[in-house]
């Protein structure tokens, strides 16, 4: 067993969760303490204007250079004040650019600054190996659901709405499958910050005052992505162009939040499951907006919860899963499978970077 502290910054772009486990990469001993470090509303911009620019970028642009080092300073003060004791760093970094069937998957941070800044190791790049070898890169949660619900009653589907949306399937006979359902908070985020400044529709209350455009969520539903089987991944901006063609633009702030809200939970209706499930696990920032869960709860067909229904911690669990996934890195164990990524064989992943 060891002692792990998992670190995420997510397509939300909010800031640093950082969570203390132990685990041996298969079993989860304990955890431990967890907190959420919120990004300067200056440097959220920046990595919001990066990422609109990433495609025609660099990997030595001094912009990227300058941006990587900022957010691991904002990672090794994340740790420090975690102010716990640990044998290594899980450091997933900011995705900025996820083009899978490129092969390309593009997550930035100063590993090597991070290792020196707290003394630990840091396992870092945990996408490229799959990527590299035919893989989407994501999700790469679903091996630490599994672990985490080895007790619990299956069929279960674990939902995590991040800036994407994504969802593992759990089977009875212990089959673990998984895939990006569609745009999670991003586009809902970013049309909430346009229209009240605010970055995010807190508390549904935006969509809950709207009414929904159903020919609208129609027309981003027809998007060929959710025509493509699993195992499948989406990159922050992949919707951008439908969105801003769509029509959304026309409608209210209100009518465009709950049209928006409409479509991210359809999206997760018609995502292909092998068999129905006993139950809905919803983790991500998105599981605190009332307006989202009612309307999954109004299209799943059976009991969609927080995670904290169950005992996790839903602002943790990804932090958690990255001390996971670099402890598993460390002893060889595959981060992804066939039937995760669509990679062609259970692949190990993740590099260390010494202090």
């Amino acid at each position: 067993m060891l002692r792990a502290i998992g670190l995420m910054s997510g397509t939300s772009l909010d800031g640093v969760d950082a969570a203390w486990i132990e685990t041996d990469g298969v079993r989860v001993a304990r955890f431990g303490p967890a907190l959420t470090k919120p990004y300067p509303q200056e440097f959220r911009a920046a990595l919001r204007s990066l990422i609109a620019k990433a495609p025609s970028l660099a990997a030595d642009d001094p912009e990227v250079a300058k941006i990587a080092a900022e957010l691991a300073f904002y990672h090794a003060e994340a740790v420090a004040e975690l102010g716990v004791s640990a044998d290594l760093i899980g450091f997933h970094g900011q995705t900025i650019l996820h083009l899978p069937k490129l092969r390309r998957t593009w997550q930035i941070g100063d590993a090597q600054a991070l290792a020196r800044a707290t003394g630990l190791r840091v396992v870092h790049d945990f996408r490229t190996a799959d990527v590299s070898r035919g893989g989407e890169g994501a999700p790469l949660a679903p091996v630490f659901h599994a672990a985490l619900a080895a007790e619990l009653e299956k069929p279960l589907a674990v939902l995590n709405i991040g800036g994407v949306a994504n969802l593992t399937f759990l089977g009875t006979r212990g089959e673990i499958l998984a895939c990006d359902t569609g745009p999670g908070n991003a586009p809902l985020d970013d049309w909430a910050m346009r229209h009240t400044g605010i970055p995010c529709d807190r508390d549904g209350m935006l969509a809950r005052r709207g009414r929904v455009a159903w020919d609208i969520c129609a027309r981003l539903l027809s998007h060929p992505y959710f025509r493509r089987p699993p195992p499948k991944s989406l990159d922050r901006e992949d919707f951008a162009s439908v969105i801003a063609e769509s029509g959304l633009d026309l409608l209210s702030p209100e009518d465009g939040a709950a049209t928006l809200v409409a479509f991210i939970a359809e999206a997760v209706a018609i995502a292909p499951l092998p068999a129905p499930v006993r139950r809905w696990l919803v983790c991500g920032g998105g599981r605190r907006n009332p307006a989202l869960m009612d309307a999954l709860r109004a299209r799943l067909g059976a009991p969609v919860e927080p995670v904290e229904a169950v005992g996790w911690d839903g602002d943790a669990l990804e932090a958690q899963c990255f001390g996971f996934l670099a402890v598993r890195a460390l002893a060889g164990l595959p981060l992804s499978f066939p039937e995760t990524t669509g990679v062609s064989e259970p692949c190990c992943g993740g590099r260390v970077a010494y202090p």
